[in-house]
């Protein structure tokens, strides 16, 4: 409950400078050393209005825990706006190496801690006090793997805020979107069920968020670099679209599949609750993980307007429905809701805004990135349903077995479709291409 008033807190006040920094092909050290006041500034107001805003959010939601808890993560927004501002030239140069190295160690070291302290104090505390660790550490490493020393300057507001203010209001709704229906949730059910509902989101998020976020990091600066070829960009995008079905699709079924024995064996059997909350909201995943790429084409070329507009349209229908046709909903309709909502709408939207955007993309190219990723995935279902009454083993070699059925299902059917395609070239020659490489690498 507390992370959603950080979120607000810090997305209210997002101009999404890193963008700015990585689209501007021509950056200075003028405009880092302005992303970098901007950021703490904007870090420092919302550090105010969550310490402000404490008494309120702990009245809203009903639990009086909440308000010590926002006085202490409030610093973690402060700290975050001292980090270094030259790591953005990694991602910007294209030196993921470094960038990895950096966001691994420094999620690493919150990850620890947070594990350690839940050993000693057996306390919620520990999120909060692993949360602190983490932004402290990245503080730190920033200066360490970056030389890069940013100065307190506005040289170049102008330019940075033209980019920004679009990024301010896509940062805004992308949090609404992420976070509505877990406030809606929270505010008609208990904080048992809220915090049931939250665990399912984040696990249901793994499949996607986990294998996404790398390679999002990658297409940014790759579709930036290739935004005067239009042909190129073409490419890239496909490429990423449909290596991105190819693992997604499949990833996210198949946890849906196996949530059940997941939790069981990960959780316990006290968070059995979470189970259907998870196999729904691991396709509301899928929808907004398969219209990622596009929004990036669209920020590359100058069209994040228009994508802003659409997020906001889907919040709003998602919103008016949830509060008048399903008034006092249960927490898995609200679930419901958002993935009829995201699928129906936001995929749709999202096409339609690209080929728009890019008209040398086809809408049969853009649907032929998943169409061999969503049968193969439906075959996957089929097999691990009729199998899962004679997969008799304990839990754990239960699912083993069940990842290793469905994987073998997946991977014969998609296969097997690219053949009777012509081995048409997309995800499967590129990965396949990949891994041979890989191998050639190993045997030398």
């Amino acid at each position: 409950m507390a992370s959603i008033v950080i979120g607000l807190a810090d997305v209210l006040l997002d101009l999404g400078v890193n963008v700015a920094l990585v689209q501007n092909p021509e950056a200075t050290q003028a405009h880092f050393d302005t992303a970098w006041t901007i950021r703490l500034v904007q870090t420092s107001v919302a550090t105010a209005i969550v310490i402000f805003a404490a008494p309120f959010a702990a009245a809203y939601f009903k639990d009086p825990r909440i308000e010590p808890v926002l006085y202490v993560m409030s610093m973690s927004l402060l700290i975050a706006g001292m980090e270094n501002i030259g790591v953005v030239a990694f991602q910007k140069e294209l030196r993921f190496g470094a960038e990895f190295r950096f966001v691994f160690m420094r999620r690493l070291a919150g990850f620890l801690v947070t594990v350690i302290a839940v050993w000693f104090l057996r306390s919620y505390w520990a999120l909060v006090i692993g949360t602190l660790a983490g932004r402290i550490v990245g503080v730190l490493l920033s200066y360490a793997v970056h030389p890069m020393r940013p100065r307190l300057s506005l040289a170049k507001f102008r330019e940075i805020f033209s980019v920004s203010q679009w990024m301010l209001a896509r940062s805004i709704g992308g949090y609404i979107e992420t976070n509505l229906h877990r406030a809606l949730v929270g505010r008609s059910s208990s904080a048992a069920t809220m915090g049931a509902y939250t665990m399912a989101d984040e696990i249901s998020a793994m499949p996607t968020g986990e294998i996404l976020a790398p390679l999002n990091r990658v297409l940014f600066p790759a579709f930036a670099a290739s935004r005067d070829n239009l042909q190129e960009l073409k490419r890239l995008f496909l490429r990423a679209q449909s290596v991105q079905a190819l693992i997604t699709i499949p990833a996210a079924v198949g946890l849906a599949l196996v949530a059940d024995d997941a939790v069981r064996l990960l959780l316990g059997d006290k968070w059995l609750v979470a189970v259907p909350f998870i196999q729904v909201l691991t396709m509301v995943n899928v929808s907004q993980a398969l219209t990622t790429s596009s929004s990036y084409v669209l920020i590359v070329l100058g069209k994040v307007r228009h994508s802003v507009i659409s997020m906001w349209l889907l919040i709003c229908i998602f919103g008016v429905l949830a509060v008048t046709v399903f008034e006092g909903a249960k927490p898995l309709e609200i679930a419901w809701l958002r993935l009829i909502v995201g699928t129906c709408g936001g995929v749709g939207i999202a096409c339609w805004l690209l080929v728009r955007a890019l008209p040398i993309v086809r809408y049969r190219e853009l649907f032929g990135t998943s169409v061999r990723p969503i049968l193969g995935s439906a075959g996957m279902a089929v097999a691990l349903i009729a199998a899962a009454p004679y997969i008799q083993l304990p839990i754990g070699a239960a699912i083993f077995a069940k990842i290793a059925l469905g994987t073998t299902t997946y991977l014969t059917l998609v296969l097997a479709m690219w053949r009777l395609a012509g081995k048409p070239e997309g995800a499967e020659s590129y990965l396949l291409n990949m891994a041979k490489m890989l191998v050639e690498r190993l045997r030398n």
